[in-house]
């Protein structure tokens, strides 16, 4: 008998969509403070950038004061200045401690000014036009960043540290690629020792944000060349993007999209390592009022995506909706994707979410955000959910 392989895909993914997706359970869940401190503001970690070895994870994210500015706005007090810091674990995820690498030599993992929200900070180096040594991408210990010099996305830099985040080389310039400005954060895929793809949001045409682009080195990160723009140039935004790599000549790229229709995550397939781009259905059609996507691929093939959704304060309020953290998981690749799985839906306002994830050995993944509620207090914290997600046997 001749069987039909993609018609199964395609009854697989209904099948396991429609009945088995949707359900958490709280047993296979646990959250972890990684970063929270009284009168202080924790946040954007989808800004900064999330490295794995083995059961070390090191995670990037702002620290700063905390100000009541209203429920419309960052609560970060704009007349402290805003550090950008790392924490790490040994333990998979368990337990955390905060680093700041610029407290030692003043090689600081931060943009030239030193801060989006705060004051300058005084000890940031000046960049240098590329590395004097080729970038080794395939050294075990590689720490990789690009970082915007401003809330505005102007310019961006690139760092890199070959001890897993504890000594940084940098910063460097990265070109604008003839675009009014290069908003960066660390998105990558590392090809081989001399060769990286990095994901971008550039300013569109009339210096707004922002759209996305795909831009790769074969030569340590001496020289970046254009490689592609993902998707046309939008109405509204497209911006950071959320990447892997399915395949030698396959790669998934996800971003953040807002236009008047509402708030959403759309996704682009390449099936020829970047050159062109081809939409695929959007892995979420509503986010509330705006979130960036982070996206692994799984041991066994699956990928799961991370994404907060932000709840209108009114609606809050009077519980007709909740902000929350979820995730999906696509069995084909991205094609398609499973209804959401809510990993914590105990948000206390909007003011929460851009996530990063990894996946330990032992199959449970790490998602990494910042969050607000009512049991901790007014401040943002950082905070890590590690799911155990369910097989596709399940």
């Amino acid at each position: 008998m001749k069987i039909n392989f993609s018609l199964v895909t395609m009854l697989m993914s209904i099948f396991l969509t429609t009945n088995f997706y949707g359900q958490v359970d709280q047993e296979n869940v646990k959250h972890v403070k990684v970063y929270y401190e009284p009168g202080m503001f924790g946040g954007w970690p989808a800004n900064h950038g999330v490295w794995n070895w083995g059961n070390e994870i090191l995670v990037g994210f702002s620290k700063g004061h905390y100000k009541d500015l209203g429920p419309d706005r960052h609560n970060f007090d704009k007349e402290n200045p805003e550090l950008h810091v790392l924490a790490r674990s040994l333990d998979g995820g368990q337990h955390w401690t905060v680093e700041d690498p610029g407290a030692v030599d003043g090689d600081l993992v931060v943009p030239d000014n030193g801060s989006y929200h705060g004051l300058i900070r005084k000890d940031v180096k000046a960049p240098e036009p590329i590395p004097a040594k080729p970038i080794n991408f395939n050294d075990p210990n590689l720490a990789f960043t690009v970082r915007m010099t401003d809330h505005h996305g102007a310019e961006s830099r690139i760092w890199y540290s070959y001890d897993r985040g504890r000594d940084w080389e940098g910063p460097y310039n990265l070109p604008n690629f003839n675009t009014p400005g290069i908003g960066a954060r660390t998105d990558y895929i590392i090809d081989g020792k001399n060769e990286c793809m990095l994901f971008l949001t550039a300013a569109k045409a009339n210096g707004k944000e922002g759209r996305v682009m795909c831009v790769k080195t074969i030569d340590g990160g001496k020289n970046w060349d254009l490689i592609s723009w993902i998707g046309p140039e939008p109405e509204g935004f497209s911006i950071m993007p959320a990447s892997v790599r399915i395949s030698d000549k396959e790669i998934l790229v996800t971003t953040r999209r807002r236009e008047e229709s509402g708030q959403f995550i759309d996704a682009y397939l390449s099936q020829d390592n970047g050159l062109t781009w081809s939409p695929l259905p959007n892995p979420v059609d509503n986010c509330g009022q705006g979130n960036p996507p982070a996206m692994v691929k799984m041991k066994d093939g699956r990928i799961c995506l991370i994404y907060g959704y932000r709840a209108l304060e009114e609606d809050i309020k009077n519980n007709r909706d909740k902000s929350e953290i979820r995730a999906k998981i696509s069995i084909n690749n991205g094609r398609t994707w499973s209804k959401d799985y809510v990993l914590r839906d105990d948000g206390s306002g909007k003011d929460l979410g851009y996530p990063r994830v990894v996946q330990r050995a032992d199959g449970k993944i790490v998602a990494l955000y910042y969050f607000m509620d009512k049991n901790t207090g007014p401040e943002r914290y950082i905070a890590a959910t590690i799911w155990d997600p369910p097989s596709i046997e399940d």
